[in-house]
């Protein structure tokens, strides 16, 4: 079954040409890695096992519960690609650009924005030793520096490949809706963020506000969630430029039927999943920082309920529609508070 599993990893990587990529929705069962010296990692050189490793040992023992979970959710991601997805577009090396490297300890982390993403990046920041000391001492602005994390786009096709075949990928994701609605309180809603408001804000409020006051055109401090869905909703919007990433889909972000992930955390079960994949990589003294509140999950529907509310069904139903593969692809119900037509 190893050596099944290993040539289906082997596969989806060979896919990759030599100046475009071209990525196979190979089968997404684990593949264990063997080595591989030409990355320098003590584990690649097989002095050690690697988290893909790991993974695949605990997919062996029915006695691993959180294994399981993850064993399971590969399958539903799995069958959901093969169902609802057809003939794609072919993937360029840009497409990697929110797929973060640890060489040191073999992972692969596909960031999305809302879903704890600054604190895997500070945790990324401490396994490399590029800081120091608790994770949560690394400062937000410091996390997102550009070119603090090396990402999977900033390397050649061969390169690309070896990580692929050998590397444990993970990413976490969120029910969508209560991703866009920390989206629109955090980017849109909130006075410290004055930049984004008059990046977008700004551009939301001369667009759908025909009377607007000069302030509120400048400044895009006001945007109301109703004109936010309306711009999300708006053809011009992705005319004009793709969607920014706090509020992109997940799929277009990670592209999960083309790339295969080993690991599928979730914003719901955070500290859990969290752990699960510190321990894969070796990292188990290492703490997530901050996870939800008691109240946090309940909160965050809570605040998507209020702010969905007021929005017409049909817009609901619009709004879901653009959202719908994320709801698909990641076992998400649709919301109780929406009044789908």
């Amino acid at each position: 079954m190893g050596r099944r599993c290993c040539r289906r990893r082997v596969l989806a990587a060979a896919c990759l040409g030599a100046t475009l990529l071209v990525l196979c929705a190979a089968p997404r069962s684990l593949r264990p890695a063997f080595g591989n010296r030409a990355l320098g990692s003590s584990w690649l050189g097989g002095e050690k096992r690697s988290p893909l490793q790991k993974l695949y040992d605990l997919d062996q023992d029915p006695r691993s519960t959180l294994a399981k979970v993850h064993r399971q959710r590969r399958d539903l991601l799995n069958s959901a690609c093969s169902r609802h997805t057809r003939r794609q577009r072919l993937l360029q090396p840009e497409d990697l650009r929110h797929v973060l490297v640890d060489d040191a300890h073999g992972l692969l982390y596909c960031y999305v924005p809302k879903v704890a993403c600054t604190n895997w990046k500070r945790v990324l920041l401490a396994l490399s030793g590029q800081a120091r000391g608790d994770p949560r001492a690394i400062s937000a602005q410091e996390a997102h520096a550009p070119g603090r994390l090396p990402s999977l786009a900033d390397f050649s096709p061969a390169e690309i490949n070896r990580r692929l075949r050998a590397y444990l990928a993970f990413l976490f994701v969120r029910e969508p809706f209560e991703r866009l609605a920390s989206a629109y309180r955090n980017k849109l809603a909130r006075p410290y963020s004055a930049a984004f408001q008059r990046r977008y804000g700004a551009r939301i409020v001369q667009r759908l506000r025909p009377r607007a006051l000069p302030d509120a055109r400048a400044r895009g401090h006001d945007v109301r969630f109703a004109e936010f869905l309306a711009y999300l909703l708006d053809p011009r919007t992705r005319r004009e430029e793709p969607f920014n990433e706090h509020w992109e889909r997940a799929h277009a972000l990670c592209h999960p039927c083309r790339l295969r992930y080993d690991v599928v955390g979730k914003f719901e079960t955070l500290a859990e999943d969290a752990a699960f994949v510190l321990g894969l990589a070796g990292a188990s003294d290492l703490s997530f920082p901050g996870p939800p509140r008691p109240r946090g999950a309940a909160a965050s529907r809570d605040l998507a309920a209020r702010l969905f509310r007021d929005i017409s069904p049909f817009y609901q139903r619009r709004l879901f529609d653009l959202y719908k593969m994320d709801f698909l692809l990641f076992n998400y119900s649709a919301p109780s508070y929406l009044r789908l037509l």
